[in-house]
């Protein structure tokens, strides 16, 4: 079995995430990702466009305006974008654990299931009429029905219809998502013979080398479950050792990586939210822990963007406006300076515009 040293982790998932070589669309790199984290859309359109030639948003504002990609809450409780065609069989595999954890909150909101099936109801029939509509509107319908939408009431009459595969977020007003009835709205739907297998399959071919609680990390599954989903395509992946760890990761991890390695070991800005940091259980590889505190400042939940060489993070970034305040954890040497002002000048804004006329 190969080591491979843990230094040199952030490389290879460097790769694996598909930062280096990019791939052609933003429809390709949700469905490479499988699923990207976007709780903050703007954070994730720019994680999707930095993994485009063009490096721009407008090809994600056209794969939501054409449903090829919607974004919603299939894992962790956590909004994400994920490939249209992918919504129902994931949340069905994930989800789950999501409605039960907000039941409590939920009976504290004093959300009753005949409240739940109001706001159902009033979602179904008001949505047949519009097509689509932006969050505002629709809690101005379910106030309208007697539905109490403040103190955060509002969110999780969403949040649950969303969960239940009822509504999704689908194509732009502007720069805001609109809500759709997901049943209407996804016009393809994938449905794999094993879903552990297969989403397990999809997380390790974007983000390994990898471990099951990793997987367990990234899917809020347990993680015995996780490792059902692991023993099930084990010999499908290559295993090396960190650390005397067992990972798991696709064969072409280390052949793409040969070819492009000068490009992956450059600088490079990934937003905060980034799957770089968000989609493992440990992040110790690419980020030594005495620095955590400066990604996550304290530890509120709000990921800082990330400077990062090599395929380890050496500084972060916020955002003012258009323009990037950055902080490296020290002195940048002149090239790696001059590297850090070519990727300020061509990053994307992350700004998401409706092209639909």
């Amino acid at each position: 079995m190969t080591r491979l040293a843990a230094r040199d982790v952030g490389t290879w998932r460097l790769v694996a995430q598909r930062v280096v070589p990019v791939l052609a669309s933003a429809t390709a790199v949700v469905g490479h990702l499988a699923a990207v984290q976007a709780q903050d859309l703007r954070g994730a359109a720019t994680a999707v466009a930095i993994r485009t030639p063009a490096r721009t948003t407008a090809d994600l504002a056209r794969a939501l305006d054409a449903g090829e990609v919607v974004r919603s809450w299939p894992m962790r409780g956590t909004l994400h974008l994920i490939a249209a065609a992918d919504l129902f069989w994931v949340l069905e595999l994930c989800a789950g654990r999501t409605v039960t954890a907000t039941r409590r909150r939920r009976a504290d909101l004093g959300i009753a299931d005949a409240d739940l099936e109001t706001a159902h109801r009033v979602a179904a029939e008001f949505l047949a009429g519009t097509g689509r509509s932006t969050r505002a509107d629709l809690l101005t319908e379910f106030a309208r029905h007697g539905q109490a939408t403040t103190g955060g009431r509002g969110y999780h009459l969403l949040l649950h219809l969303c969960l239940l595969g009822v509504l999704c977020q689908g194509p732009l007003a502007g720069r805001e998502q609109t809500f759709v009835l997901a049943g209407d709205w996804v016009r393809a739907r994938r449905t794999p013979e094993d879903p552990l297998a297969e989403w397990t399959r999809r997380y390790l071919r974007s983000h390994g080398p990898a471990t099951p609680a990793d997987l367990a990390a990234w899917t809020g599954l347990p993680l015995g479950t996780a490792r059902r989903g692991f023993a099930a395509v084990r010999d499908e992946f290559e295993a090396v050792l960190v650390d005397d760890v067992e990972h798991l990761v696709h064969a072409e991890v280390p052949e793409l990586l040969a070819t492009h390695r000068r490009a992956v070991r450059d600088l490079h800005l990934l937003p905060g939210f980034d799957e770089f940091l968000l989609g493992y259980a440990d992040r110790s590889h690419v980020l030594a822990p005495g620095y955590a505190e400066r990604v996550t400042p304290g530890g509120n939940g709000i990921f800082r963007g990330t400077v990062v060489v090599a395929g380890n993070v050496v500084g972060t970034f916020t955002r003012a406006g258009t323009e990037l305040d950055v902080e490296p954890f020290a002195e940048l040497s002149v090239p790696r300076a001059k590297a850090l002002a070519r990727r300020r000048t061509g990053f994307p804004s992350g700004w998401l515009d409706s092209v639909t006329p």
